[in-house]
């Protein structure tokens, strides 16, 4: 075998590792924080059914703060637009390792495929050398 289709094997081979490994990250923070969302969404939906003058204690930390309904419910607003943020920025990112796992593939391929043309060519040239 070739050694610069070997090279390319292996270096092929760890970065597949590698890319694999970050998008099984990415997919868990994404779900996480999908989570995180969907929770947020919830408390918003229930704080909202409350009248604009009660108070509620929100959480900063370990500990809550006394706050009002309105001032709650634009902060629950901020961190879900934030978290939209993160998911489309988890998802922007596992696109662009699939979109370079697929590129060093299909270059492997290519390698590949010029190389058996090249020994093939090879081929045909000795035997024709030997006819002569």
């Amino acid at each position: 075998m070739d050694m610069e289709l070997k090279k390319a094997f292996t270096e092929m081979q760890v970065n597949k590792i590698e890319s694999t490994k970050k998008i099984r990250l990415l997919d868990m923070k994404t779900d996480s924080l999908k989570v995180s969302k969907q929770r947020v969404e919830l408390t918003n939906k229930e704080v909202s059914q409350l009248n604009a003058d009660t108070k509620v204690y929100a959480s900063v930390g370990r500990m809550f703060v006394l706050s009002d309904v309105p001032s709650l419910t634009d902060e629950m607003k901020t961190k879900q637009s934030n978290f939209e943020e993160l998911i489309g920025q988890c998802e922007k990112n596992k696109e662009f390792l699939l979109k370079n796992l697929r590129e060093q593939e299909e270059s492997l391929r290519e390698l590949v495929q010029q190389k058996r043309t090249e020994s093939s060519t090879a081929k045909e040239n000795g035997t024709e050398a030997k006819k002569e």
